[in-house]
């Protein structure tokens, strides 16, 4: 047979393949293909049976080889199936129900008022922290009940626009109504030493007081900061500040006048004897009237 003139051929190729061939060719390739990614033995439709054959039990099918099973898993048939027989189990399964929620019960109890409360601001001397203390009566607290306090975030409460600037401190007890109080919306020092709370059972008084951190000081300058090596000038005479060393003597003697000893025993600089007033200066006659003068 000549293959060389034949339509689509190439010499030395062995000519187009046929459309067998190319099936054949596909399956091989799709064989090894789901070789590499598909365990055989985890598949429950996988059989061998005693001839050596293959089946598959949910499209009741034999094959010579593994290749073949594995082709005929990829195809449209075996897809069909495993859909239908998905669809089949998910109606027959019972429904199961949804599980259930967890359900906080609300305590119901009677309301006697709002308890008596005191507030007081506080600064540290030594470092200027600020802090709050509070101090709530709760007289008739139930048995058993211990006061509760948080921090609520002015986005979670209803009762006023929410406004960035501003948290609640929030305290509760029973039978007593839940208070709150409007502090600044600034972080807390969370410290033992600067974060404390304590129940008086004997008095009925819980106390609560908490300090704000501190807030860095920005310092602002007028300008960039000088070199290290640029020296600054000295500061100018306003009367405020440093004198100078000789401020005490006084001025020296006009004329070139020598300054007269001390006496003997004296301390201090020299005093200089009082000069004699300047006598003044004559005055000119005003020119007459019908006078000229002329420069020349």
């Amino acid at each position: 047979m000549d293959f060389q003139h034949r339509a689509g051929g190439k010499t030395g190729s062995g000519g187009v393949a046929s459309a067998s061939e190319s099936n054949r060719d596909r399956r091989e390739r799709l064989r090894q293909l789901a070789l590499e990614t598909i365990d055989i033995n985890k598949d429950p439709y996988f059989m061998k049976n005693h001839l050596g054959s293959y089946e598959c039990k949910l499209c009741l099918t034999l094959h010579n080889n593994e290749g073949s099973y594995l082709a005929h898993t990829q195809g449209k048939k075996h897809q069909t199936n495993l859909a239908r027989r998905a669809a089949k189990e998910a109606k027959e399964a019972p429904a199961q129900p949804a599980p259930a929620k967890v359900k906080v019960e609300v305590k119901k109890f009677v309301k006697i008022g709002r308890p008596g409360y005191k507030v007081t601001k506080q600064r540290d001397p030594e470092i200027g922290q600020q802090s709050l203390l509070f101090q709530i009566d709760y007289p008739e607290i139930a048995e058993g009940i211990g006061p509760r306090h948080r921090f609520m975030s002015a986005y979670e409460q209803r009762i006023e626009p929410p406004d960035r600037r501003w948290q609640y401190l929030l305290f509760a007890a029973e039978p007593y109504e839940t208070i709150g109080f409007k502090v600044p919306s600034r972080e807390i020092d969370k410290a033992e030493t600067r974060f404390w709370t304590h129940w008086n059972k004997e008095t009925k008084q819980f106390f609560l007081q908490f300090h704000f951190k501190m807030e860095k000081a920005v310092t602002q300058s007028s300008g960039p900061a000088p070199p290290a090596n640029v020296k600054r000038p000295p500061p100018l005479m306003t009367g405020v500040g440093t004198h100078p060393a000789n401020e005490s003597l006084p001025p020296p003697p006009p004329g070139g006048m020598s300054v007269p000893p001390l006496p003997p025993g004296a301390t201090g600089a020299p005093q200089m004897p009082p000069q004699m007033p300047m006598p003044p200066m004559p005055m000119r006659p005003p020119p007459p009237e019908n006078l000229t003068i002329s420069n020349n």
